[in-house]
């Protein structure tokens, strides 16, 4: 049986729990300039990106070994999520509709709502992740 290699998941994942932990540090935030906090902010969504990205592929990987390359390839994004929540890999495919939608507002353009809505939305994100690696620790035992 071929095994998923989960290393580059999990570095994303803790790189991203230690940005939303130092953001949750009110003290640290609060001795911060409004500009410094802004660029700890958008170092968060960053890794939110790379950490969406990882998850999403890893997913369709796990996918491709448990139904078959030929088929899970021809899902769209929305029928990944579904068929994933299925097999039991992620919780709820909604709440990945919404991270897609955040992951394509964060590389087409830049505006500062937009990018607040995704900071919160990456603190919700966390949990999601774990819940996804966790099930494919899983399968790969």
């Amino acid at each position: 049986m071929e095994y998923l290699d989960l290393t580059s998941l999990r570095k994303s994942l803790d790189s991203l729990s230690e940005a939303i932990d130092s953001v949750s540090d009110t003290e640290f935030m609060e001795s911060l300039s409004e500009q410094q906090c802004r660029l700890i902010k958008a170092g968060v969504i960053q890794n939110f990106e790379f950490t969406y990205e990882a998850s999403w592929k890893m997913l369709k990987r796990q996918l491709v070994l448990q139904e078959g390359g030929a088929d899970v390839n021809l899902l769209s994004r929305k029928d990944l999520y579904r068929l994933g929540a299925q097999k039991g890999l992620i919780d709820a495919p909604e709440k990945w509709f919404e991270y897609h939608r955040a992951r394509n507002e964060t590389s087409h353009t830049y505006d500062q709502k937009k990018s607040e809505f995704v900071y919160q939305l990456t603190l919700t994100f966390l949990p999601s992740v774990k819940y996804l690696l966790n099930a494919l620790e899983k399968s790969n035992s």
